[in-house]
Order: C-alpha cells, then structure tokens, then sequence
C-alpha cells in the first residue's frame, strides 16, 4: 500500500544563488576593471583646447583630462582598491567597501561632467601665456573624453552596485585558510611498551642498546 504525505518537500534555493553570485561576480570585475582602465585613460586625453592672445596673434591652448581635474583618476584608483579589497572583507566589512566602490563611481561620472565645459585650466594658461592676469581663453571646444570618463565612472558605479546587492554571496580570499570553529582533535600519546618484555628487549637489540 502507498502512502501519502501531505508535507511539502522544502525546495533548495542554493542552486539558484550560487549561480546568481557567480555571474554577478564575473560582470562586477568585468565592469570595475574596464571602468577603472577607461577612466584613467580618459584623464590622460585632450578635454580642451582654444586659443589666447599673444604678441597680436593667436596662441593655441590645451588642456588635458589631468589638467582639469584629478578627481577621476583619483576616484578612479580608489575605486579600483576597493574592488580589490571586496575579496578581503566579510559582512559588515565588505558592505562597507562595496559602498565605497559606488560612491567612488558616482564621484567620477559627476566630476567628469562637470569637467566637460570647464575653462579654467585653459584661462589660467592663457593669463601665463599672454602675461595679463584678467586673459582668458578664446574660441573654447571640447572634446568627447570627458564623457568617455564618465562612462568609465559608471561602469564603476554598476560593479559598486553588484557588490552591494551580490557581495554577500561571492567568496573571500581568506575562506579556505580560515578556521571553521570546531576544535581540533588531540593526538593520543603514544603507549610505552614495557622494557621488561622479551619482545621489547629484543628491540632495544635491534638498535643497538644495552638492555641492561
């Protein structure tokens, strides 16, 4: 005879987490790597350029990425730390850096926007290279890179975002060296044969002792 039971099997979730972590992990070292690499790049580029008045003739100005603002490269590389370190903390710790990882993206884009239609390191080398203080730059235009460093920022901001919602479940870097809690088991001294036995005596000849 069957019988039938009327208590649900429970359903494993564990598959199905495991899968999740995995490929949030894959796309949050993908996106925080390449966001960070574009970023730097992007500072390293050509944000500007115009001209300034000198001796009555026109003097071509440009200004780098760096020129305008360190903030994203700076970011950029503390963003870049702290992906790293996500794999060095646990709990508490890795919401912590994760938090820190998105924050350092946002601050990227916004400092990259924000650098897109700056003129001030363009007016202060027009007042140098002119030699009048009040100079300023002159037939202004920027270029794309500031967006592509904004790009890289969010690229950033998404691996930050990962983190927090995924990081719970991607494994540390310490795990298989940490201990699990449970006692470790003591060894049993070894037993102490009696000298006195014929079979140990014959042994202490063996080794050449004197069983005496």
């Amino acid at each position: 005879m069957e019988y039938v039971t009327a208590v649900p099997h429970p359903r494993s979730e564990a598959p199905g987490s495991a899968r999740a972590g995995r490929m949030s992990l894959a796309v949050a070292l993908l996106c925080g790597a390449v966001g960070a690499a574009v970023a730097l790049l992007a500072t390293r580029q050509r944000w500007s350029e115009g001209t300034a008045t000198v001796a009555g003739g026109p003097f071509p100005l440009t200004a780098k990425g760096s020129d305008v603002t360190g903030v994203p490269a700076s970011l950029a590389i503390v963003g870049l730390a702290a992906l790293v370190a996500v794999f060095a903390v646990r709990r508490a710790g890795r919401f912590m850096v994760a938090g820190l990882l998105a924050l350092s993206g946002a601050g990227t884009v916004a400092a990259a926007l924000l650098g897109a239609s700056d003129s001030t390191a363009l007016d202060e080398q027009a007042a140098r290279a002119s030699g009048d203080t009040s100079a300023t730059v002159q037939a202004l235009t920027h270029t794309a890179w500031p967006y592509v460093a904004a790009v890289g920022g969010a690229l950033l901001l998404l691996a930050g975002l990962l983190a927090l919602r995924y990081g719970r479940l991607w494994p540390g870097m310490s795990g298989r060296y940490e201990r699990n809690g449970t006692p470790r088991p003591r060894r049993r001294p070894e037993a102490v044969g009696d000298p006195d036995r014929p079979e140990e005596l014959w042994k202490a000849l063996d080794r050449g002792e004197d069983p005496t």
